[in-house]
């Protein structure tokens, strides 16, 4: 997205200001999702002895891990560092844009979920969705931040899960 297209949209946005408020709280709801579904997953398998337990631990750990050195190493710069903007969601962290890591969580805590009950995790890959979209709306990623964490976390839920074991 160009800085022109970004103020155009952020404008009208901020104008409303409802919609700001309503791009801000999506972002805080959309996260805790998932971040409250995982474990209840996690604390389900744990209570039914599934032998699956330890892959839906291992498989997002070892993913978050190595998408976050790579994340560190690469650096790439947000949107309000190379632009100029004041994002709408309130960040000041410098790099590290590229790809979202909160995007990358969400697919992946979906496409867990999914493995266990199908329905549940296409509902977080909506969730996931729509976190991507409020992430660059909110000036905090590029949409290729948002579509990388969403395709690796893709990829490596369909490795872990559907692949590998």
């Amino acid at each position: 997205m160009k800085k022109e297209t970004y103020e155009k949209i952020a404008e009208k946005v901020r104008s409303s200001g409802h919609i700001a408020e309503g791009i801000i709280i999506s972002d805080r709801i959309l996260t805790k999702i998932s971040y409250i579904v995982y474990p209840l997953l996690l604390l389900v398998l744990l209570i039914k002895s599934d032998p699956d337990l330890l892959r839906a631990v291992a498989v997002p750990a070892v993913s978050f891990v190595l998408l976050s050195i790579f994340r560190h190493l690469y650096c790439a710069p947000r949107p309000y560092e190379v632009m100029g903007i004041a994002p709408l969601i309130n960040k000041d962290t410098k790099g590290r844009s590229f790809p979202s890591r909160h995007v990358f969580s969400a697919f992946i805590i979906a496409v867990t979920v999914f493995y266990f009950a199908p329905v549940c995790g296409t509902a977080l890959l909506a969730v996931g969705t729509a976190m991507a979209a409020v992430r660059v709306l909110g000036g905090v990623h590029f949409i290729k931040d948002v579509v990388a964490g969403a395709v690796i976390g893709i990829l490596c839920g369909i490795a872990g899960f559907y692949l590998i074991g």
